[in-house]
């Protein structure tokens, strides 16, 4: 599937802005994006009209089977990124249906990966705000954080950063998230979800 008439795909990778932010489960859309731009050999410059970091470029083999994409990583904070993406949505030409938007979820175990399209927001502010905003018909790609342990509040767990024991897995992790964005690109999502789905 190469780049047709609907224009560039758009990767939103959700995290909350700043340092002290940076290594935390919630930011993992981030650290994917972050991964993303260092495969497309660019860095992200600030796009202020959406309040955002964005990249743009092109993702998979050179030539044919390559597919234009803007990467971008809004820089409000995680509840109220509906704003910063419907902008770029508007400001890029992106129709809906070629938003992928990458983010942290608690309702699957760490180490899991589930790409879907369309959905609830099982509680996660930032896709409460995005579906509020465009509504729910944009592909997921959920990185499986896991349920706070014993009575951790959600909030203090996704804020949190990552264990040490899931630290050691977390580059490989990361690592494949970001395959499975690629492949979602270029080869479809039945293709991603039949190879990245666990």
């Amino acid at each position: 599937m190469s780049e047709t008439s609907t224009g560039p795909w758009l990767v939103a990778g959700l995290g909350n802005p700043g340092p002290q932010y940076a290594g935390n489960r919630h930011n993992v859309g981030f650290m994917v994006a972050d991964l993303l731009a260092e495969r497309m050999g660019g860095a992200f410059k600030s796009h202020k009209a959406s309040r955002s970091q964005v990249l743009e470029g092109r993702i998979g083999t050179p030539g044919v089977d390559s597919t234009r994409v803007v990467l971008a990583k809004p820089m409000s904070f995680m509840n109220v990124s509906g704003g910063p993406v419907a902008s770029l949505l508007d400001f890029y030409k992106v129709d809906l249906s070629r938003l992928v938007v990458v983010h942290d979820e608690l309702d699957i175990p760490y180490g899991t990966l589930r790409l879907k399209k369309s959905g609830g927001d099982n509680g996660h502010n930032g896709l409460r705000s995005l579906t509020k905003t465009l509504g729910p018909d944009y592909h997921r790609a959920r990185f499986g954080v896991g349920r706070p342990p014993g009575r951790m509040a959600v909030a203090d767990y996704v804020l949190k950063d990552f264990s040490g024991a899931e630290r050691k897995e977390l580059e490989y992790l990361v690592d494949r998230t970001a395959d499975a964005v690629e492949t979602l690109l270029t080869a479809g999502l039945e293709r991603a979800q039949s190879t990245y789905n666990s």
